[in-house]
Parts: C-alpha cells; structure tokens; sequence
C-alpha cells in the first residue's frame, strides 16, 4: 500500500464532511498510522468515532493552534507516541463573521489579526514546532482555495488569508527544502463543509462552479482525500512548494459560456448546455 510505515498528524478535521476527513480516510486506506486532533471539548465528543473509524487508537489529541503551549504539548505526544512523523496534514482556517460579508474596507483589524494567525501563522508555527520530529523525507500538505487568487463574492478576508497562506507555502518550501521536508498546497474546488456553511451564497457558488468546470461537477472529498494522499506519499517525492488545483478544472477557465436571446440580453450557460 501506497502509505505503509508512514507516520503523521492531520489537524482540521470538524465532521466526517470535511476535506480533512477525505484526506485522512484516503490515508488511512492506503496503510497510514495517525494522529488527528480537536479543537475544543465540543469536537472531542464528535470526533472520537472518527477517531477510532481511523484506528487512531488514542492518538487524538487537543490542539487550539492559537495557544503555542498546545502545539508544544501536540509535539511531546506524537514523539511519545508516534516518534517521528512522515506527514502533517493543515487543514486549518478561520475568520469572524465580519470579515466574510460586508464591504472589505470595513473590515477591523482584529479580524484581519486573528483570520492571519489561525489561517496563516499556523502553518509557521506547526512547521517550526513539529520540526525536531519530522522525518527526513517529511511531507506538509495545507489547503487553499480559489478565492486567494481571484476575487470570489463573499469570500472577503479569507480571501486574503489563503492569498498569504500559498505564498507562505512556497517560502516554507523553499527554507525547508534543505532538510528534505516538502511543503505543498491543494486549492479544493467548493465543497459543502461546516466552514463553507459560513461563506453567503454558497449553493449557488456550487451551482456556477459545476456548470462551468470543464469537468461539469464539483468535487468531493474523496477526489481530494486521493490527491492529498499522493502529495502526502513517495509518490510526490519531487515536488513541493506547489499549489495543486483539485477543482474539476475551474481554475483554466477564463470566460463562462454564455449565448445571448433574441433581445441580445446575455444568458448564462449552465449545465453543459450550447
């Protein structure tokens, strides 16, 4: 199997929804021993099935990556338990409310300050503090999205946290390209997550994405559970620092299909249609 003897944490995972969950799953499917962590109380009580479906067995710990004491204390039990990692899985992100409606010029920089440090400087930390653990050949995947490239309704000042969060995964490449530890991102196309619950319009986002993907479907977690593994696997020995687009091919696209009626008012083409 693809991942035998293969050792590593994954951090993000809300529900058995979640693209954490996809990648996990895939993982473990393919013989991965790992960790998986919970926010809070509240997610501990949800994910302890998830936990055991994973046959984690009693490598599930907390981790709120806004408390440097908890990634330090994550450090001490995967070494105790795992000893070294071969993977460490980001899929980790957050903003307040205001900062994902509303003007963009509104918005405070508290928001700003926390969306940069959970979405953002949580990689960095992690990196740095999982370090002294990691393999030779270690392998860090976090995950992105569209919307830090292009300007995506509603998606505000997350938008601009994965915009920082990609280049933040080339600069980690590269500084720790020299120690054998790879660093890559996948860009998910929209998927019905606990976090997209929080992004206004968001079905009909799905809707305009599978009409004018070249695919003409959106992704599930399983399509990018598979393409995470792989960046997560020998298989991807060569490549880091990239941001790898699993979104049924939307990213190509640069004009929608559109056809115009008999007053020339332009109709958007959905669903394969000519």
């Amino acid at each position: 199997m693809i991942m035998q003897g293969k050792k590593g944490v994954i951090l993000g995972i809300a529900n058995k929804k979640s693209i954490a969950y996809g990648i996990a799953k895939a993982c473990e499917e393919q013989g991965a021993t790992m960790a998986i962590t919970f926010l809070n109380e509240r997610f501990e009580e949800k994910l302890a099935p998830v936990a055991d479906e994973l046959n984690c067995n009693g490598r599930f710990y907390p981790c709120d990556v806004s408390k440097p004491e908890e990634i330090a204390t994550l450090r001490e039990s995967l070494k105790k338990d795992l000893g070294e990692i071969d993977f460490v899985v980001h899929s980790i992100a957050f903003a307040p409310k205001e900062g994902l409606s509303g003007r963009f010029v509104d918005i405070s920089k508290e928001a700003f300050d926390i969306a940069m440090d959970i979405s953002v400087y949580s990689l960095i930390e992690l990196a740095r503090e999982l370090k002294p653990i990691m393999s030779s050949n270690c392998s860090i995947l976090t995950l992105s999205y569209y919307g830090g490239v292009k300007y995506i309704p509603n998606y505000n000042l997350m938008g601009v946290a994965k915009a920082a969060l990609e280049m933040t995964t080339k600069y980690l490449a590269e500084d720790l390209g020299k120690d054998g530890i790879r660093v890559n991102a996948i860009s998910a196309g929209p998927i019905k997550t606990l976090a997209a619950a929080g992004i206004g319009d968001f079905s009909f986002m799905l809707k305009w994405n599978s009409a004018h993907a070249p695919l003409k479907q959106n992704v599930t977690i399983e399509q990018v559970g598979n393409s995470g593994m792989y960046l997560l696997s020998n298989l991807s020995s060569g490549v880091t620092g990239e941001i790898h687009y699993v979104d049924a091919g939307y990213n190509i696209m640069g004009m929608p299909a559109v056809k115009f009626d008999e007053n020339g008012k332009p109709h958007i083409a959905w669903n394969g249609e000519n």
